[in-house]
């Protein structure tokens, strides 16, 4: 059974960072590929980034390119994503997903970590 468990939100100012986490159990995490997806309150999912399965290549939308960067640890089953220079419209419910996120974010069915970006 596949689960995910993201960690890592909170309340934080503009221009501040955080970094999230997410455990995954149930799959070969080591041979999939993975995304983050997040959600604002009233709003569609919306991509993040994803990783490949080694973490060689990497993705982001534009709306995070420069300030986010996606990592993995495959020996501790563990994504990451370092998030720098928070903006307000980065809040949102932040989730990881398999690859691609945005068809598989809902079937592990986790309950994602919040993140509140606000003075």
């Amino acid at each position: 059974q596949v689960q995910l468990v993201e960690s890592g939100g909170g309340l934080v100012q503009p221009g501040g960072s955080l970094r999230l986490s997410c455990a995954a159990f149930g799959f070969p995490f080591s041979t999939t590929a993975m995304s983050w997806v997040r959600q604002a309150s009233g709003k569609g999912a919306e991509w993040v980034s994803d990783i490949s399965s080694s973490g060689e290549n990497t993705a982001y939308a534009d709306s995070v390119k420069g300030r986010f960067t996606i990592s993995r640890d495959n020996a501790k089953n563990t994504l990451y994503l370092q998030m720098n220079s928070l903006k307000p419209e980065d809040t949102a419910v932040y989730y990881c997903a398999r690859y691609p996120g945005l068809d598989s974010w809902q079937l592990s069915r986790s309950q994602g970590t919040q993140v509140s970006v606000t003075s």
